[in-house]
């Protein structure tokens, strides 16, 4: 899997990080995230990839002709390994300013913590380790990086608890991180109602012309961002429905066999079936 660079808007720039999560030894899975770049006066960074990404985000802040010390703020939408595993580098190097949701900073600045609590395959190589939030955030407010620059968080749980959204109004710009769920990816979520009542809440912003998510290429135009939103709102109708029709209320539920039921039902990859999408799938029995 490639990386991706490109200039989406004047100064909102795209890099697509690879990496791979070693669901048993003789599987490992492809994955990407997207981090992104704002370039103003300073540089703003939106994320930071797994470990190790800190040198393909400076060689194109190189490419473009600025210096990787310009970097002033990393702004982190939440607290899983794709997102802060190259943080603290970046922050040791540059001295930026990261911000993050209060409810992520416990696994922001104790990563064992978060291992111990959500063990993802492969965590210690995904993450360096952890980082001090130096701005905490509950959503509403407006973050002004730099003259001429400001967004809004917007708190969106559902995929974890703190997890943020921000809204660049100036550039009709919304950076939505892993809310929106692609239709046909794997399941990853904490809550599935917390996610609905997100993107039904994104879905009333007005004015935006630029959707940049982290598991897709970015989307622009009004018309394929509500298709995009509704997509992932129907993706996650379709997955509830999966679960209730296959759950048992007979007898106690085993979460893994119900797991992998469903990932048959919606033709998912055998490596679905994990925990992290067995939790997704349970937060489903819970909201019933």
């Amino acid at each position: 899997m490639r990386e991706l660079q490109l200039k989406v808007t004047e100064r909102i720039h795209a890099i697509k990080i690879p990496f791979k999560v070693p669901f048993s030894p003789e599987k490992a899975v492809d994955r990407f995230a997207f981090v992104y770049l704002i370039f103003g006066n300073k540089i703003h960074l939106i994320d930071s990839g797994v470990a190790g990404s800190e040198s393909t985000i400076y060689d194109y802040i190189k490419a473009q002709g600025c210096d990787p010390n310009e970097v002033s703020s990393l702004l982190l939408t939440h607290s899983h390994p794709d997102h802060i595993g190259a943080a603290k580098s970046i922050k040791n190097q540059t001295r930026c300013t990261v911000f993050a949701h209060t409810l992520e900073q416990e696994w922001i600045e104790d990563t064992e913590q978060q291992f111990t609590e959500r063990p993802v395959p492969g965590f210690q190589t995904l993450v360096e380790g952890p980082v001090e939030i130096d701005t905490l955030l509950d959503g509403g407010e407006i973050i002004e990086l730099e003259q001429g620059i400001s967004c809004r968080i917007i708190h969106t749980p559902g995929h974890s608890k703190g997890s943020i959204s921000l809204l660049f109004v100036d550039d009709k710009s919304l950076f939505t991180a892993d809310v929106l769920i692609y239709p046909g990816d794997l399941p990853i979520y904490e809550d599935i109602s917390a996610c609905l009542i997100s993107i039904k809440m994104l879905q009333k912003i007005d004015n935006v012309e630029n959707l940049f998510s982290s598991w897709e290429s970015p989307i622009q135009g009004q018309d394929n961002i509500i298709k995009r939103m509704d997509e992932s709102i129907a993706y996650l109708e379709r997955i509830h429905y999966a679960v209730i029709n296959n759950s048992s209320k007979e007898k106690q539920q085993n979460i893994m066999e119900l797991c992998q039921k469903v990932v048959d039902e919606l033709d998912l990859p055998p490596f679905a079936v994990n925990p992290l999408v067995a939790k997704a799938f349970a937060s489903s029995l819970a909201a019933e």
